[in-house]
């Protein structure tokens, strides 16, 4: 059992805050989710199941239309989740007008990188924007979009300063005390598609608050559906943990790819390297090689740091370095389709190619940063006639850096192309009577473990 937060016995809050802390308590808070997509859904639904009143907010209005009509567009939610929230009340809407009655609001938007690693902060900035004019005294805004350390107090905290229609502030250090507030933190997401041994709410929740009544609220409204809240000192700090998790992983997967190549070369099979490594009790975490990194966080994470740092005349040469081989990752793959084709006398030019699993792990729908997409991209500038099968993803359509507009191929027939190259390790898939019934495959995923055919290229 949760105790009450200390912040309900200090009288001398603003009535305004008083009050919306003590439903941020009992759960009968207004709070709103921006961005209503891997992320803000997710946490829409668990805000709801715990009680909350619920608005999500979202440009799309495809998303939008269908979440009013109960349809699910993430596989991990199900259809009967979205109605059973609307049930509750949930609502989703593309209205900013609707920020004005929430007690919280919570942004979940997109940070990608722009052409030149640079980050592309314009979601968070647009948001901040929209809700600005219409916040009101004591409502309490949490970033939870992965960023480099300082864009809470650098960035956002500034524009709904300067834009809001109230002349309300920022609590913090400084602020008058008959000045009318509102209060501000990040809590990094921590979503893993596709991991089903870990609940959601069993994940704890880091949170910093621009100040202390900000980060006990934060805290409050996530004690609330998540198991634990754990505060730390300042938005700062809170931002660079989520930047510290992913660049730990970003950093050892670079290094086990690297490995991966070079025992490629010397004949020692690099996945029974990483099994008999991980017997070892302790010092030891296995991490596993693929083609290429994917996901909104990992492949992106160093770049907003290393950026960041560049400002304190600091290069991070390990974490860039880091980057950079993950990133070369899919050219490998293609290099060994080469090499396979190769060995069977085919040219790239004019080979065709059926990709296996598009999403970028295992058993999910996500197509964030996929290297299947990039591979599919240097396969056609080879030459390559290329098609993709994937169970999770029926269509590709257009994102930010790709335009496919292409329809998931049925699997059969297999022999009628020149390589199958697997990409996405989906447990769906049958690799024995796939690699029966190919002429060559490609495996990039070790899918084929214990498959013993010359037809296997492993990379």
């Amino acid at each position: 059992m949760i105790c009450a937060s200390p912040l309900l016995e200090n009288t001398s809050l603003p009535i305004s805050t008083q009050k919306r802390l003590e439903r941020l308590e009992n759960h009968t808070a207004k709070v709103g989710v921006i961005g209503l997509g891997y992320v803000g859904l997710p946490l829409s639904m668990l805000l709801a199941e715990a009680g909350f009143k619920v608005t999500g907010f979202d440009i799309d209005m495809t998303k939008v239309e269908d979440l009013t009509a109960g349809r699910t567009y993430i596989r991990r939610i199900p259809q009967e989740e979205i109605q059973c929230a609307l049930g509750r009340g949930f609502k989703a809407t593309n209205d900013f007008a609707h920020i004005s009655d929430m007690d919280a609001v919570i942004m979940c938007v997109p940070t990608p990188l722009r052409e030149h690693r640079e980050p592309d902060l314009s979601f968070v900035e647009e948001t901040s924007r929209s809700i600005a004019p219409w916040l009101r005294e004591g409502q309490l805004v949490i970033l939870e979009s992965t960023t480099y350390p300082g864009t809470t107090e650098e960035l956002v905290i500034p524009i709904l300063e300067a834009e809001n229609l109230r002349g309300l502030k920022a609590q913090g250090p400084g602020v008058p005390e008959e000045q009318e507030v509102f209060y501000v933190a990040f809590s990094p997401e921590r979503e893993d598609p596709g991991n089903d041994t870990i609940a959601r709410r069993d994940i704890p929740k880091v949170v910093g608050g621009h100040e202390a009544i900000a980060t006990e609220m934060a805290a409050v409204l996530y004690e609330g559906i998540f198991t634990r809240a754990v505060r730390v000192s300042s938005t700062r700090v809170a931002e660079m943990t989520k930047l510290l998790e992913n660049i730990y992983r970003c950093v050892n997967i670079a290094l086990v790819n690297e490995l991966k190549l070079l025992s490629l070369k010397m004949d020692v099979d690099i996945w029974e390297v990483i099994d008999a490594a991980a017997t070892k009790p302790f010092g030891f975490h296995p991490f596993f090689p693929g083609p290429g990194l994917g996901g909104h966080c990992i492949p992106i994470d160093p770049f907003y740091l290393s950026w960041k740092a560049k400002e304190f005349d600091f290069n991070l040469r390990f974490i860039e370095l880091a980057g950079e081989v993950n990133e070369a990752m899919p050219g490998h793959v293609v290099n060994y389709v080469a090499e396979g084709l190769n060995k069977h006398n085919k040219a790239m030019n004019g080979a065709k190619v059926l990709m296996l699993g598009m999403a970028y792990k295992r058993d999910i729908d996500d197509l964030r940063e996929s290297p299947s997409l990039r591979t599919m991209e240097l396969l056609r500038e080879r030459g390559c006639d290329v098609v993709y099968n994937d169970p999770y993803v029926p269509m590709v359509g257009k994102g930010r850096k790709y335009n496919l507009n292409m329809r998931s191929t049925p699997l059969e027939n297999l022999d009628q192309y020149d390589c199958v190259l697997i990409m996405t390790d989906h447990s769906d898939y049958d690799y024995k009577q796939i690699v029966e019934s190919s002429v060559l495959v490609v495996d990039t995923r070790n899918a084929t473990k214990g498959i013993r055919s010359r037809k296997i290229v492993r990379c």
